[in-house]
C-alpha cells in the first residue's frame, strides 16, 4: 500500500492524507482516501471482536478463559468509569454510547503501532465524533430544561432581560465540538508528524529504537487523548441533567 497507508518504508514516508481512487456520485468527484481505508480496517478489526467476544460471553464459565477475563475486564472498566462520572441512572443510559467512541479512539490512536496512518489524525473524524456528543449535549439539554431555563442560562450572570452575555455564551457552546474536536485531531497528528520525521529523517538508522517514541505517541499520549474526550464527554452531557435525576 502507498499514498501514506501504511507507514513501514523511510523512502516514502508521508503523513498527509492522500486519495487512493476516485468515482463520480451524481456529477461530482468522489475520493477514497487513506482515512476511509484507515477507519475501514479498525472498524472491521473492532467488528470481528465483537463478534468473537459475543459468542465467548455466550459461552462463558465460571472459571473464565483469557479472553473471557478481557471482555469482563474491559466492560467492568468502562462501566465503572461512566457510572463514576454520570452516576448509576444516568450512566445507563449512555455507557453503551461511551464504551463504543472509547473503544474506537483508542484504538484508532494505537493503530499506528501496526503501521497505518491513525483515523483520528484526521480532522474529519475527530469533528464527527465531536458533532455527535455535541447533538446529545443539547438533545438532552432541551429535553430536561423549560425554554425559559435555557434563555436564563444563556443570559447569565446577568438577568435574562439584560442578554449581554447571550453572544458569548453562545459562543461558548459553539466551541464545545471545535475544542473537543481540535484537542484529539492536534495531539494524534502531532505525534504522527513526529514519527514520519524520524523515519524520514534517520532512514535505515531508526530500526528498533523509535519504538520507544511509539509507545508514547502512539500508547501512552492515544490513552490519555481517548480518556480526555470520553470525560469531556461526560462531564458535557451531565451537566444537561443538573440536580434533576
Amino acid at each position: 500500500m502507498r499514498h501514506g497507508l501504511l507507514l513501514s518504508s523511510a523512502a516514502d514516508i508521508d503523513f498527509m492524507v492522500h486519495g487512493i481512487f476516485k468515482y463520480n456520485f451524481f456529477g461530482h468527484e468522489v475520493w477514497i482516501t487513506t482515512t476511509h481505508v484507515c477507519v475501514l480496517i479498525v472498524m472491521l478489526i473492532l467488528i470481528g471482536f465483537g463478534i468473537i467476544a459475543r459468542r465467548t460471553m455466550l459461552k462463558a464459565t465460571e472459571v473464565p478463559g483469557t479472553l473471557q477475563n478481557i471482555v469482563e475486564f474491559m466492560v467492568e472498566a468502562l462501566s465503572n468509569m461512566v457510572y463514576g462520572v454520570m452516576g448509576k441512572k444516568n450512566g445507563s443510559r449512555f455507557v453503551n454510547y461511551i464504551g463504543t467512541i472509547f473503544i474506537f479512539i483508542l484504538f484508532s490512536n494505537i493503530s499506528g503501532l501496526f503501521g497505518l496512518r491513525n483515523p483520528t489524525a484526521d480532522y474529519g473524524v475527530t469533528l464527527a465524533m465531536a458533532l455527535i456528543t455535541f447533538t446529545l449535549i443539547h438533545f438532552w439539554q432541551f429535553k430536561n430544561n423549560s425554554l425559559k431555563d435555557i434563555w436564563v442560562g444563556w443570559c447569565s450572570p446577568l438577568p435574562p432581560w439584560l442578554p449581554i452575555w447571550l453572544p458569548i455564551n453562545l459562543i461558548g457552546e459553539i466551541a464545545v465540538p471545535i475544542s473537543l474536536s481540535l484537542r484529539l485531531f492536534a495531539n494524534v497528528l502531532s505525534g504522527l508528524i513526529m514519527m514520519a520525521l524520524v523515519y524520514g529523517l534517520l532512514g535505515w538508522v531508526a530500526t528498533l529504537w523509535p519504538a520507544a517514541l511509539h509507545v508514547y505517541f502512539d500508547l501512552f499520549s492515544g490513552a490519555i487523548q481517548t480518556y480526555v474526550f470520553c470525560m469531556l464527554t461526560m462531564t458535557y452531557i451531565s451537566d444537561q441533567f443538573g440536580d434533576k435525576e
